[in-house]
């Protein structure tokens, strides 16, 4: 059954069948871990401190609560197994109980929701200490909670991934292509010939085409970034400045500035703005061939680079990277010294951090540090885990 679209349905009748109320009240997440297959129990494996249940509170990642559970975390959607019926397995709310059970030598989780109806505060305890969970109908009777369907907006649902870590890189621009900029409109001169705009500036822009939407971001071109090993031109950083918003079309057309990021001059470039969407959610999964790359840039790195840190891959969609994908970074371990022959030798390389790309650009990929052993450096290298 499609929870979203029959919680709509409901809402709009305000009636549901005893039936269907039971068969909407449980939404069941199973883990096939197999056992006997060498595959899956090299790659997929319980963590040894697993909780026999959890309570999902507000700030919980779907990261986060695979890690309670799994030794790799990004390996949960290759086996977390969820009633086909539901389209959205990240339904996933706050005061939500996961349950570890072994069914047929497997583990299996299963996501247990709250009845709707009021708690009662104050609840006794049971022969374990536990506390009961009741509710109080209008009738006066006491009975049980059981798991039950909930009629919450799908934005209250926990996300993959921190998203304050990323949502700043949601709707800027971080690179551009090699003409980009340079066919972008540009900024001429501010109202009263002021150089250096600040917000509510007033100024003059040419290059707008006027079919485009009224809202634009004010970018400067920044470093070029090329690829370590060839030398191609693989973007230049996109130094964002702030907003704007046009007031009158033409040529030149009149803007103001309604955001300030840093100092904004004449040449600066006007890029239309994309449109606000909702937190994506991200399925973690391993790109489908075997790739090497570089970590080519930090955003806004300020010292080393380490969990939650935003970096600039030397991968992109003509690599077959795409949103969701996890890498490996790969830690340069240098050479050693034999004791018994003297002579030097290469160390393997070791993993240092996981990362999860959550933009992919055509030659150049953008990807949230979500754990680190070690700090991570500039062409350190990445590979598929």
């Amino acid at each position: 059954m499609d929870y979203t679209s029959n919680h709509s349905e409901y809402m709009e009748n305000g009636l549901m069948s005893p039936e269907r109320l039971l068969r909407s009240c449980i939404l069941t997440i199973t883990i096939f871990l197999t056992v006997s297959g060498l595959a899956w129990a090299e790659t997929v494996q319980l963590n040894p401190n697993h909780p026999e249940r959890y309570t999902v509170v507000k700030g919980d990642t779907l990261w986060g609560i695979a890690t309670r559970f799994l030794k790799s975390p990004w390996h949960w959607p290759k086996i977390w197994k969820i009633n086909d019926k539901i389209k959205n397995p990240h339904l996933i709310y706050p005061g939500d109980v996961i349950v570890l059970t072994m069914v047929n030598g497997e583990p299996v989780l299963t996501l247990l929701r709250k009845d709707a109806l009021p708690v009662i505060p104050a609840t006794p305890a049971t022969s374990s200490g536990a506390p009961t969970e009741t509710v109080a109908p209008s009738d006066g009777r006491t009975v049980k909670l059981s798991p039950a369907a909930r009629g919450e907006p799908l934005e209250a649902a926990i996300p993959t991934i921190p998203p304050n870590a990323i949502v700043p890189f949601l709707t800027q621009t971080l690179a551009v292509g090699e003409d980009e900029l340079e066919q972008a409109g540009y900024i001429t001169a501010g109202l009263d010939d002021r150089i250096a705009l600040g917000n509510r500036s007033e100024f003059y822009a040419r290059g707008l085409k006027a079919e485009d939407p009224e809202y634009y971001q004010i970018f400067r071109s920044g470093k070029a970034i090329h690829h370590p090993d060839t030398g191609e031109l693989l973007a230049y950083e996109a130094l964002y400045l702030g907003d704007a918003k046009r007031l009158e079309s033409g040529d030149p057309s009149k803007l103001v500035v309604t955001q300030v990021k840093q100092e904004i001059l004449p040449t600066d470039r006007l890029l239309v703005a994309p449109k606000k969407a909702g937190l994506p959610y991200y399925y973690p999964h391993a790109p489908k061939t075997q790739v090497q790359g570089n970590i080519v840039s930090a955003v806004n790195a300020v010292g080393e680079i380490g969990p939650y840190s935003v970096v600039g891959i030397s991968l992109g969609q003509r690599e077959g990277i795409e949103e969701g994908n996890v890498l490996r970074v790969m830690y340069h371990a240098g050479t050693q010294k034999d004791p018994l022959t003297r002579e030097k030798y290469q160390l393997p390389d070791e993993e240092s951090a996981l990362l999860l790309v959550f933009r992919a650009h055509e030659k150049i990929s953008y990807a949230l540090v979500m754990t680190a052993t070690r700090p991570i450096h500039i062409m350190d290298a990445v590979t598929t885990p």
